[in-house]
């Protein structure tokens, strides 16, 4: 099956080079920020001030959040406050069945990458052992990511930047309890820079049928957008199944491509994200800012 997947602009290919890779440098930073706005309580911080409790100039301080989005700071608080993800369910909200629409009609494209979906039967799944899962740790715009890949396509995404490696990897691992794993970050590379750059990912991804479903209908939403549990749960024809599609939420293998961090409460409240929450305010805001920049001006939510 060929969905539409959620995709974003090329990842900048030129930017400034640091002792560490530009993914885990720029996602430090924005992960410390989080933590100086969370610190000010709600007050807010004028960019000059937030870049100083960080030991940065105001001006390099604004060069690389312009480099991490592709966009102007004029608004990174607003993107990284707690608060992001409420405001993101009153402008950029989109129930599943008008989310073909904003995402892949006309001007209001979003994205224009597109992932060929493969699930694995059961049968399949359960008979592992014939299945050889290769994996390598890879930059990222979010710190380190671990890709876990079979003959068929990817069939693991993780961030590593608040798991670790190690828990990363035990949890994929897991994940596939019959088959090798082996590491070959020589043959994951490509598809980790497919993975950010603008290519065509094919997933190859294990899941019970119920899980398979919630999976398919967070492949709706558009990068830039946000739904809620309840609304997956009712699109999906289980609309009393709120918690057991949060379950499938977090369950989901492969990070990003299968965009579980757009997946919010009703409330506003992030709810979980198994890679740490302070990679999903980060991707959330990642993807705000550069949505601000691509889309048309949003339609609010009616009341």
């Amino acid at each position: 099956m060929r969905v539409a997947a959620p995709g974003t602009a090329p990842y900048p290919a030129s930017m400034e080079q640091h002792d560490a890779p530009s993914g885990a440098y720029h996602y430090g930073i924005m992960a410390r920020a989080i933590d100086e706005i969370d610190a000010a309580g709600g007050a807010p911080l004028p960019l000059d001030v937030l870049a100083a409790r960080m030991g940065m100039s105001a001006a390099h301080f604004q060069r690389v959040f312009t480099r991490w989005t592709g966009t102007s700071p004029k608004r990174l608080q607003q993107y990284l406050t707690l608060g992001h993800a409420k405001a993101l369910l009153d402008e950029r909200f989109t129930t599943l069945a008008a989310a073909d629409e904003v995402g892949l009609s006309g001007g209001g494209r979003l994205h224009d990458l597109f992932v060929t979906w493969e699930a694995m039967s059961p049968g399949e799944w359960a008979g592992g052992g014939d299945v050889t899962v290769r994996y390598g740790f890879h930059d990222s715009p979010f710190g380190e990511g671990l890709w876990c890949v079979t003959h068929r396509g990817i069939c693991g995404i993780a961030f590593t930047a608040e798991a670790g490696r190690e828990a990363a990897l035990a949890d994929m691992a897991a994940r596939w309890p019959a088959a090798r794993m082996t590491e070959d970050p020589a043959g994951t590379r490509a598809h980790a820079d497919t993975t950010f750059g603008g290519g065509a990912p094919r997933l190859h991804v294990p899941g019970a049928p119920f899980q398979i479903k919630v999976w398919e209908a967070l492949l709706r939403i558009p990068s830039g957008h946000v739904t809620t549990y309840s609304e997956i749960a009712a699109a999906i024809g289980s609309p009393r199944a709120v918690r057991a599609v949060g379950t499938a939420v977090g369950r989901n293998p492969v990070s990003w491509l299968i965009p579980c961090h757009r997946a919010l409460r009703k409330s506003g409240a992030l709810g979980g994200y198994h890679w740490g929450l302070p990679v999903k305010r980060a991707i959330l805001a990642w993807e705000g800012a550069r949505a601000d920049t691509l889309a048309p001006a949003p339609r609010r939510r009616s009341a």
